[in-house]
């Protein structure tokens, strides 16, 4: 799954996120989901959303 639904996305799953810093270059960072920011239904960018961690960026891939 790519990410770009929020109905895919929950509190607790393991995701691949594309940083605001890293959108250029495309790296991901892992974690697991905390809060979900984006509140339309989809988004042709990936759904925003924050990590345990804190990071917050766009949905890449769902683990």
């Amino acid at each position: 799954m790519n990410g770009q639904k929020r109905v895919d996305i929950k509190a607790g799953l393991q995701v691949k996120i594309v940083l605001k810093k890293d959108q250029k270059s495309g790296i991901l960072s892992k974690g697991v989901v905390k809060d979900i920011l984006t509140s339309s239904p989809t988004h042709h960018h990936g759904i925003k959303v924050r990590l345990v961690s804190g990071e917050v960026g766009r949905v890449k891939e769902i683990v």
